[in-house]
């Protein structure tokens, strides 16, 4: 039984780019653990290890976990596999699936073997903890639908979406016979931002929104600990947080209303609706109601664009305290049944404010 946890998230780099750098730490039956959520860049990865033997005392880390193969959320696992003992690195593979997709593309001059390294190459990063991986003798699991990683279940994505749909999606794949748009919405385009005007009753998020396929590939977990439900999200949007609410209703899970929900991409509008927030979150809530759930979101010490204003009302609106890292090399920590850290102090939640970028 699982009696406490904490949940800690780094802050990734000191500029203005945002990453995914978190660690799991819970008590089952008298003895700890440790699952980490991907690394971020090596610098937050130097900054996990250090974390992780001076505040848990260990060199051991039970699951290590790439949520997708960006190189702001892989990166820095590569410093841990390195430096510390994994029990099992749990990632997607997308070159392992060649056979199976190759036929989706209309360059016939495409092999399975040319198209394996080319996602090697544009994801090197992720391809890199496999080879650290298989170095070390370190057990590669895949994290689709229906796997536990210790006390967390995988609800998306499941693997034919992975494979059939997403993969081939990855803007990083050769072009599709279908012309299927693979533009990156990660802000390469530059934009003038306008702000524009919300009040508590006034939403502005929008339903028709989309990222990435990448993206959409996060791991979504889900865990109850300790009487606390929790949900890590990675840099999921509409399609595969909606894929899983579908499967936890279908395995029984009532994931609505998490104690602890990881805002997804930083908080990015690209990311969320009304209707997903709706139903992930929960109705919205009367203005001065008191919050008891909590949402962190990784944002770069510098960021000028995460989290989204709009995203944090939405939080807020649907009964959340809204919690981001604030500057570099800054963890902060989120904490039930295991005793406060000496020394550390409360940090002050992220505001409800009415001008938000239109």
């Amino acid at each position: 039984m699982i009696d406490g946890f904490e949940i800690e998230f780094l802050t990734v780099g000191d500029t203005g780019r945002s990453g995914d750098c978190i660690l799991v730490r819970y008590r089952e039956d008298g003895r700890y653990k440790i699952l980490a959520y991907d690394g971020g860049v090596k610098s937050s990865g130097e900054a996990m290890v250090r974390h992780i033997q001076e505040y848990y005392q260990t060199d051991t880390v039970d699951f290590l976990v790439n949520s997708h193969p960006d190189n702001d959320h892989a990166s820095g696992l590569s410093v841990v596999l390195e430096k510390l003992k994994v029990k099992e690195l749990w990632m997607h593979r997308p070159w392992l699936y060649c056979d199976e997709i190759c036929h989706y593309f209309k360059d016939g001059r495409i092999t399975n073997n040319s198209l394996a390294r080319r996602f090697q190459e544009k994801m090197s990063a992720a391809y890199r903890l496999e080879v650290l991986a298989t170095e070390r003798d370190i057990p590669i699991k895949e994290p689709f639908y229906g796997e536990f990683i210790g006390p967390f279940q995988v609800l998306s994505p499941e693997r034919n979406w992975y494979i059939h749909e997403l993969v081939q999606e990855f803007n990083k794949t050769p072009e599709q016979k279908n012309n299927l748009n693979t533009e990156d919405f990660r802000g390469f385009l530059h934009e003038s931002i306008q702000k524009i005007f919300e009040n508590w009753d006034k939403e502005t998020l929008k339903n028709n929104v989309t990222t990435s396929a990448e993206n959409e590939s996060s791991v979504i977990l889900f865990a109850n600990m300790h009487n606390n439900r929790v949900l890590l999200t990675g840099d999921a949007g509409v399609r595969a947080l909606t894929q899983a609410l579908d499967n936890a209703e279908y395995l029984g899970l009532n994931i609505q209303n998490c104690d602890f929900v990881q805002m997804p991409h930083h908080g990015s509008r690209h990311n969320v609706s009304p209707e997903v927030l709706d139903r992930l979150l929960g109705p919205r809530v009367s203005k001065g109601f008191t919050p008891t759930k909590i949402s962190y979101v990784s944002v770069g010490p510098k960021s000028k664009t995460h989290p989204r204003q709009a995203v944090v009302n939405a939080f807020i609106r649907r009964g959340y305290k809204v919690y981001k890292t604030t500057r570099a090399n800054g963890v902060i920590k989120h904490h039930r049944g295991l005793s406060k850290r000496e020394g550390w102090v409360s940090i002050t939640e992220v505001p409800f404010l009415e001008k938000v970028d239109a």
